[in-house]
């Protein structure tokens, strides 16, 4: 899941050693002797990529509805490099809640719109084919993709699969997830995203609840749960707005005179240093063989002894 650019920056900075050694603190330090333009540039390459991908995607999707050639050239069109662009893609079940974000329509536009400092959302996932609401969610997204204050800035890639997920936590600028606490066991794909840059902005549930420190990424709402699911949707919608207008757009967009967004890019660097050696395979598997396999194995050979 970590793009093979992102990959050799790491090889240049932590040593080629480090796939073996992810699971070590220390091994992330050297995260800091990045050069904030090499991380930057690196980033929005990956970004660019990810861009020219989701192109393509809307192209194929275009003319598999045999819209008109009007439309297939707005779609090689989609998106900007420049905009600070969002990412979502999972399961659409409902409790994960993949519209809050657009429901309110007038700051949602405001957003998009904005001519200095504008908001960009791909979307992408399946419904369980057995989920009619899940199915229904996603014709509701796809029905707004294509107003014209959305258009081309809010999008839908259709036919998820590994290849497009990998894409998207890759190429991304903010990694946004939003489920109804408490039902969110993990939320694996934000683990995938903060290797390769991709800042979280998600609800505190799941690994987020334990990872977020306060500026190693972007909360939405808090640790507490109304007991009415309308009434926490209600705030936990407010809270993303409020977060993403005040605090994640202002922060990418502040520039210094070489054009670099500093403090974003300091996010970044605390990112990968506090969360990139605990949220890892290899660590959880180490933590496996040491605290479960180990010690039962040693348990069954003392049991084995005494017979």
């Amino acid at each position: 899941w970590v793009a093979p650019q992102m990959s050799l920056l790491f090889d240049r900075h932590l040593g080629v050693d480090w796939p073996r050694d992810q699971r070590l603190p220390e091994t992330w330090e050297g995260i800091e002797t990045v050069d904030d333009a090499e991380l930057w540039e690196t980033k929005q390459v990956l970004k660019a990529r990810l861009i020219n991908f989701v192109r393509t995607r809307l192209v194929l999707q275009a003319r598999r509805r045999n819209e008109p050639d009007a439309a297939v050239q707005k779609a090689m069109e989609a998106l900007d490099l420049n905009a600070l662009t969002i990412g979502f893609a999972r399961r659409f079940a409902t409790y994960k809640r993949a519209g809050l974000i657009l429901q309110d329509v007038a700051r949602l536009t405001e957003l998009v719109k904005s001519t200095d400092h504008p908001v960009q959302i791909i979307f992408a996932g399946k419904a369980h084919p057995e989920d009619r609401m899940g199915k229904e969610l996603i014709q509701g997204i796809v029905r707004m993709t294509r107003q014209e204050q959305f258009f081309n800035r809010i999008v839908f890639v259709e036919d998820y699969d590994m290849n497009v997920g990998r894409s998207l936590v890759q190429g991304v600028d903010v990694w946004m997830n939003n489920p109804r606490r408490p039902q969110e066991a993990s939320g694996t794909s934000g683990e995938k995203a903060i290797l390769n840059g991709t800042l979280n902005f998600s609800v505190l549930d799941g690994w987020w609840a334990e990872a977020y420190d306060g500026t190693n990424g972007f909360a939405i709402g808090n640790s507490l749960t109304h007991a009415v699911p309308s009434v926490q949707d209600e705030r936990d919608h407010r809270s993303l707005l409020e977060t993403l207008t005040n605090q994640i757009v202002p922060l990418y967009y502040r520039r210094d005179a070489s054009g670099l967004p500093r403090d974003w890019i300091a996010r970044q660097k605390k990112a990968f240093r506090t969360l990139a050696w605990r949220f890892n395979a290899d660590r959880m598997v180490m933590d496996y063989v040491r605290h479960s396999y180990l010690p039962a194995a040693g348990g069954v050979s003392c049991v084995m002894l005494r017979g």
